[in-house]
């Protein structure tokens, strides 16, 4: 019997609607209204069934969490419930009063997505004409309001070789932390899946991250790049110096993170378009969902893992990008299609390329 692991992260799609029209949006979003969302009493339901069993963080997502007015509302029961309260905003919609709202709601931090150094690349990624001067401009108040946040970055070909400029820049601006999402191509990003980094440039950006998470001066990390946790192991033996620790293993889907669809769709994550459980037609038992459900029970065995894989001596630190072995070939226990390692049968390796 596989071990349970305690649930660390909620991500909570609050509602689709959004104003950008994002070329890598796994939901597809669009700036319009979207029948099923949960109700505020079943959102209600839905954090105090989380409660109940485990205090994560919970990452108020969307879409545009900020158009659901109950926002502030749900995240100061979260916070009143032990649960860590997170958003990510476009931006766009902070203001001063929201601002307000946010620090007083309980908010512990903004993420806030820069995907070009410049107006030009960020706004062609967004697809919306002044997304990065709005962007900023949240950023400036949510800084003048006291409120902590971090940059996030999705990484494709494109901007590439921008990441030590938005580097800079989150640094410039005051972020906490720089966050690199490394695309996963579903929803709309199934369009420019050949924008996504080559398994080799993967490597390399990946080194880059492990060496400015030593250099940085803030908090460095990439999202959905499982391998990233072989690439820290190897170079922390090889050269001695040791990257922070991060709790969890490297593909959290089902293991530790969950993700809540605006409709109440219970997923491994929001890249994974499985579903694991309807809380309305579980009466919003997370806890039952979340270490029942038979595609998280699959997915905490890799015994059953494939491929290189499912011979990696690091695959309980790793376990390869789920979702992207599933939408790269529709078996969510394939290996990793964007990885270079090729284990050695099981056994470890010191080499830090």
């Amino acid at each position: 019997m596989t071990t349970i692991p305690p649930l660390r992260l909620v991500a909570w799609e609050t509602t689709r609607r959004c104003p950008l029209h994002c070329r890598h949006c796994r939901g597809a979003a669009r700036n319009q209204a979207y029948p099923g969302e949960l109700s505020t009493a079943e959102a209600r339901r839905m954090i105090e069934s989380i409660a109940a069993f485990a205090k994560p963080i919970l990452i108020l997502t969307g879409g545009e969490p900020m158009f659901r007015d109950d926002v502030y509302e749900m995240a100061r029961l979260a916070s009143d419930l032990g649960l860590k309260p997170v958003m990510s905003p476009c931006g766009a919609l902070i203001t001063p009063q929201t601002a307000l709202k946010i620090k007083s709601s309980g908010i512990r931090r903004l993420s806030l997505s820069l995907d070009g150094a410049t107006a030009k690349m960020h706004d062609a990624f967004r697809g919306v004409e002044g997304a990065f001067d709005a962007a900023l401009k949240g950023i400036r108040l949510a800084r003048e309001a006291g409120i902590e946040f971090q940059i996030n970055t999705t990484v494709t070909r494109l901007n590439y070789p921008e990441l030590p400029q938005l580097l800079q820049l989150a640094k410039t601006l005051g972020a906490a932390a720089f966050d690199l999402f490394f695309l996963v191509p579903t929803g709309r990003g199934k369009a420019i899946a050949d924008m996504e980094l080559s398994p080799a440039e993967y490597e390399k950006a990946l080194h880059w991250v492990y060496d400015r998470s030593l250099d940085a001066g803030i908090p460095v990390k990439p999202t959905c790049a499982p391998h990233y946790m072989r690439i820290r192991s190897q170079c922390a033996i090889a050269t001695g110096n040791s990257a922070p620790e991060r709790p969890g293993k490297g593909c959290m889907a089902g293991q530790g993170f969950i993700f809540i669809s605006y409709n109440g769709i219970v997923q491994p994550c929001g890249f994974l378009d499985m579903n694991c459980g309807d809380l309305r037609g579980a009466d919003f038992d997370v806890k039952r969902l979340y270490e029942t459900s038979p595609i998280f029970q699959l997915l905490r065995d890799t015994s059953a893992y494939q491929g290189a894989c499912g011979a990696c001596s690091y695959v309980e630190i790793c376990g390869g990008c789920r979702a992207r072995a599933f939408s790269a070939t529709g078996n969510v226990l394939a290996e990793e299609p964007y990885c270079v390692y090729t284990p050695p049968k099981k056994t470890k390796t010191v080499s830090c390329a």
